[in-house]
């Protein structure tokens, strides 16, 4: 009932009102609906831990319940089973990732957007012998890879079908024209980690050239 008064209270404060397409749910990187998904941090002898059902089972339920409050066209969520941020990491991340995507099929999500198993760690991506093509191919929807990308190895993974799109995080926020440095194949501005989360200086988000800027 709470989780219910809390979702209805949101979505009516928040996308629906601000002109958003949507919502992206959070499940990622160490963050409260991670925790209850990995083993290593969640801890409960109730209905939301121990077994791997229960441990989705809040995750889940804030699935339905945002989609019950603004539409399945509308939602849609972001996963890490692989990363370990915050010591929140799991035994065996993908039961838990097939679960998740598996136990999502029903609700008709817009995607899933899912972190790739190299970028385990906050910093750069590792060499890693796992694969999200079981939970690409388990999921009926679109799904969407993030983690470590550049321009051709993005199109790779979309030309072999191992994902239908590919997002990028650091080196668009270092780039703020990277479709067209992209399509030209352009050099790329490097990002500089030292400047991210911090409050002051202000500088790194968005001073960051173009590339008519640098020409």
């Amino acid at each position: 009932m709470l989780l219910c008064k809390f979702t209805r209270f949101g979505m009516r404060e928040g996308p629906q009102t601000q002109g958003f397409d949507g919502v992206e749910i959070h499940g990622a990187h160490g963050y409260l609906l991670d925790q209850f998904m990995k083993d290593h941090v969640n801890d409960r002898t109730d209905k939301y831990g121990e077994s791997l059902e229960n441990r989705c089972w809040f995750p889940l339920e804030v699935v339905e319940a945002i989609v019950d409050e603004v539409g399945a066209d509308k939602v849609r969520i972001r996963l890490s089973p692989f990363t370990d941020y915050a010591e929140a990491g799991d035994s065996n991340p993908e039961a838990l990732c097939l679960y998740m995507v598996e136990s999502l099929n029903k609700y008709s999500l817009v995607y899933c957007h899912m972190v790739e198993p190299r970028m385990k760690t906050i910093r750069e991506k590792c060499e890693s012998p796992h694969s999200l093509l079981p939970m690409r191919k388990a999921f009926r929807g679109t799904f969407i890879v993030a983690g470590g990308y550049d321009r051709e190895d993005g199109n790779s993974v979309v030309v072999e079908n191992q994902a239908d799109l590919v997002a990028y995080g650091r080196v668009f926020l270092a780039n703020p024209d990277l479709p067209k440095r992209f399509a030209l194949n352009a050099t790329l501005n490097k990002y500089n980690r030292e400047t991210f989360y911090i409050p002051d200086p202000d500088l790194g988000y968005t001073d960051y050239p173009f590339l008519e800027d640098t020409e």
